[in-house]
């Protein structure tokens, strides 16, 4: 059973950056392919970006390419997400989330299969 936990939210303001850290466990991080979700207060969970085990490919929501990378480091066990530019519509709890499988940008928002972080808040004031 993966085990998910996320870190680095926090108040930025509009221009501002910040780092996303979500630190796995339970399972070999390599085989895992990682993401990141967002859901903004009375909105939908979206996608933000995943990752696949080695890194060598990630994929990104349309909307946020250039603003926002991700990464990982796998001697950590950790998946990054830097977020750059911030905006205020970019406030919204985010959430990492792993999975077995490679989804790119199709990953199911709530797939019971998959692990999911308790998710982080981000904040970002105009």
């Amino acid at each position: 059973q993966v085990q998910l936990v996320e870190s680095g939210g926090g108040l930025v303001q509009a221009g501002g950056s910040l780092r996303l850290s979500c630190s796995a466990s339970g399972r070999t991080f390599t085989s895992l392919a990682m993401g990141w979700f967002r859901q903004a207060p009375g909105k939908e969970r979206e996608f933000v970006a995943a990752i696949t085990g080695s890194g060598g490919n990630s994929q990104y929501a349309n909307s946020l390419k250039g603003r926002f990378t991700i990464s990982r480091d796998n001697a950590k066990n950790t998946v990054y997400l830097q977020m750059n530019s911030l905006k205020p519509e970019d406030t919204a709890i985010y959430y990492c989330a792993a999975s077995l499988r490679w989804y790119g940008s199709f990953w199911p928002s709530a797939n019971a299969d998959d692990a999911w972080g308790q998710g982080t808040l981000v904040t970002v004031s105009s």
